[in-house]
């Protein structure tokens, strides 16, 4: 069994906001695969079943507490590490940009800190996909990950977001290294 997490906050506030972008892909999954968002305690959680069952994650917990929903999950369903996925944005990569990573630090990242935390571990891969860094410099960076993109960048978003459902569904099929030598540019 896999577990795929897509880091993001819940609430009408927070949709389509570049801290979200880990729900998007999410949410690209689900629909790709027919599936219904199904709310429990701690996500909104999807299954999708094939030769093996994946658990589709959007954490309810916001963002900074991502862990205690990756956590629960994991142990209920005994999910190894390697079969770990987590979605991520990543201000310090350029908009629109996908890297997919074995593992790592958080990198400043409260929502990776937190399953990092939680699961005692740094081994679990990573999808990430850069939401660009504040402009201006003074700008403060909560209010540059929290805010939405503008009409220019939806389309790169878009793309993004696209290339890494298709990623996940490399990694699913073929595994990270496939994954990584496929998708990473």
């Amino acid at each position: 069994m896999k577990l795929i997490a897509g880091l993001g906050n819940i609430g009408k506030e927070y949709e389509k906001s570049r801290h979200n972008i880990g729900f998007m892909v999410a949410d690209e999954l689900a629909k790709r695969w027919g599936l219904d968002w199904k709310k429990d305690s701690l996500a909104f959680v999807a299954e999708y079943r094939t030769d093996e069952k994946t658990l589709l994650l959007k954490p309810k917990t916001y963002m900074n507490l991502s862990g205690n929903a990756v956590l629960y999950y994991a142990g209920y369903y005994k999910i190894a590490l390697q079969d770990i996925a987590i979605v991520q944005d990543d201000m310090d990569m350029p908009l629109g940009k996908v890297r997919l990573r074995r593992k790592g630090t958080a990198g400043g990242h409260n929502g990776i800190k937190s399953v990092i935390e939680r699961l005692a571990t740094a081994e679990f891969a990573r999808f990430k996909i850069g939401i660009g860094h504040p402009e201006n410099q003074d700008k403060a960076v909560i209010s540059h990950v929290l805010s939405r993109f503008s009409e220019d960048e939806s389309k790169l978003v878009q793309e993004a977001v696209q290339k890494t459902a298709d990623a996940i569904e490399c990694w699913l099929d073929k595994g990270i290294d496939e994954a990584m030598n496929r998708f990473n540019s």
